[in-house]
This record gives C-alpha cells, structure tokens and sequence, in this order.
C-alpha cells in the first residue's frame, strides 16, 4: 500500500529506468530491482504493476540506509484493488464491482497508473455496504417486494457466496441476500460462464470443455447447463473482441463516431454473439453499427436501442441495411461500405 502523505513519491519501473537513464525494456533485462537490499514495493504482492517508495529507492541509490516505512495504519493510506479486496474480506473480482459505487469513484485516486482508494473510503463503504442487513435474515425476500439488494450489487454480493461454496444454489442465494430467485440465478449463470471462460484461458488442452472446467471449478452438473452454454459464447465474444475494438477504432478515425468507444456486447439467449456501435459523429451514415455472429455488420436506425429485443434480425428497410463482405470484413471494407 501506499502510506498516508506519500503518493507524490511513488515511482514505476518506467520512472526508475529513466532514473538510471536506460529503457524500460532494458531496465527490466537488468533488474537492478531484484538485488538483494533494494526496497520492496509498495504495491501489493500479485499486483501487475510494480510501484516504489522514492525516497527509500534514492536513499539505496546513494548506498544510504534505507528509511522504513510507517508501519501504523492511517485512514489516508491508498490501497490498491488486492488490499481493498482484503481490508473487506471480499475477492478482487468483487471489489472490481464494488468500486462502481459512487462514494468510491469519487475517492478513487490514481498513482502510478494504478487505481486506489483512500482506506477511509473504503471501511466506510464497508460499514453500509449493501446486503448486510439481508443477509442477516434467514427468511429471503418478502413476498410482494423487489429484491433487496441494488441490482448493480448484485454481482459482487453472490460473487463471494460462490467463492465461499461453489455448489451454492440459487435458493440460497435468495435467502441469504433477499432477490429474487431469477435475480439470483441470473447472476449465478453469469459469474460462472465468466469462470468457467477464465480457467478455459488460463488451462488452454483441447480436451477441457465448458463442461470439465465446470467440474474442476467444484459446480454441480445439475446447476451449470445454461453457464457452460454462456462460457461458449463468453469465450467467442472474448476472440473476436480485438476485431471489434479494431472496426470502433476505423469508424472513430473516418469521424463517426466522436469517441472510440468499447463495442455494448451482449449474448442474447446465451447461445450468441451480438455487439453495436454507436455512431453520433455529426457525418455519421447511420445512427448504429450492429455485429451479429452469424449474419455480421448492419446499420441500425436506432442510437438508444441499435440492438432489436431478444437480438431478433430486422428486415431490410427503415434504415436497417445489411453490409457485405462476410461476418468479419476488414475495418476498412466496413468504413468502405458505409461511405456513401
């Protein structure tokens, strides 16, 4: 973490590399950072950016003793996404949804790159995070009421009931959180496609399946026929999200679109691929771009709603027009094809 008062000394490898004034890539060649006595760093432990205390590196640097860093804890101390996670006894993958919360994307901070949060923000959430008080009842939802949980906390308060048991069904879920039983099994589904789709990526053999991953994550057979349907397409959504991100990329450059934006990707019915593209550049050719797996590119008449309900394709006319060249034309041949 970084301690209180002390993030305008925060440096990077990149800060330490020109430091020493070599490149980064040849700085790491070296690892100066790996000799024995060179201060550790402040980040945490699994964190992919490594993030140093200046004055401890100056005073190594010029083979002064190193000073120590405070030990006490300060409500000012920034923590990273790892150290809030733990300082609430929640996984990062929770806390990547907790964060959303506008007290702490209003305390957020940033130093070196690296997103933190003021440790006073963070207990303070803590002390009213949502789910608390409903996961203390043993009775769910009431009849005749809405969940009791915001929905955009859903995801982040099932998430650590299925770490804690990864056979966790939506039964209890809905008693320990108080939603609704679709509610539950809908963030179920979800959290466990996205897992699933993880270990996938992260043991790539040919012969493990949605259906394998599932068994070597500990979830029932029984509970995960839609989540392993889902990884599927999570795991083409993932594959074709460059090609996406390059086509966002050539429409925002021929000036359709004012912000090269993430494509909305969406899996309608668990079972496909559709992505849309707003184009609100003063020139556009169309209101949206739509991307669907089997049918590719077609404009929508629509900014608010490009994507039709349930992702049913809409016939020709109306401002619907369906380009050529494919599922996965070039950028180019898309810009080609819409120039009028």
């Amino acid at each position: 973490m970084i301690r209180a008062g002390r993030q305008h000394l925060v440096r990077t490898l990149a800060d330490l590399a020109a430091q020493r004034g070599v490149g980064i890539d040849r700085y790491n060649r070296l690892k100066p950072y790996a000799a024995e006595g060179f201060p550790a760093p402040v980040s945490s432990k699994e964190s992919r950016t490594r993030l140093y205390d200046g004055e401890q590196v100056d005073a190594y640097l010029l083979g002064k003793p190193v000073p120590p860093l405070p030990e006490e804890e300060d409500d000012g101390d920034l923590l990273d996404r790892r150290e809030c996670a733990a300082l609430i006894g929640v996984s990062p993958r929770s806390w990547d949804v907790y964060k959303n919360d506008p007290a702490l994307t209003e305390a957020k901070v940033e130093a070196g790159g690296v997103e933190h949060w003021p440790r006073r923000a963070v207990k303070e959430f803590q002390a009213g995070r949502p789910g608390r008080e409903a996961s203390a009842t043993a009775g769910g939802r009431p009849p005749r009421t809405g969940d009791q949980v915001p929905r955009d906390q859903v995801p982040a308060l099932v998430a650590e009931l299925l770490d804690a048991d990864p056979a966790v069904s939506a039964a209890t879920v809905t008693a320990q959180l108080g939603v609704h039983r679709d509610t539950a099994q809908d963030a179920l589904t979800r959290l466990r496609a996205d897992r699933i789709a993880d270990h996938i990526e992260a043991h790539p053999t040919p012969t493990l399946t949605p259906a394998a991953a599932a068994a070597q994550l500990g979830y029932p057979a029984g509970q995960v026929r839609r989540a392993t349907a889902r990884a599927e397409v999570v795991l083409r959504a993932r594959h074709v999200a460059p090609y996406l991100a390059g086509v966002a990329a050539a429409l925002h450059r021929a000036g359709w679109a004012t912000r090269e934006t993430e494509p909305d990707v969406q899996f309608p019915g668990d079972d496909r691929v559709v992505a849309a593209l707003v184009l609100d550049g003063a020139q556009a050719p169309a209101p949206a771009l739509v991307w669907d797996e089997r049918y590719g590119w077609r404009t929508a008449a629509s900014r608010r709603h490009p994507i039709t309900k349930g992702a049913v394709p809409p016939s020709e006319g109306g401002g619907v027009r369906y380009l050529t060249g494919g599922i996965t034309p070039p950028p180019g041949d898309v810009v080609t094809a819409l120039t009028p």
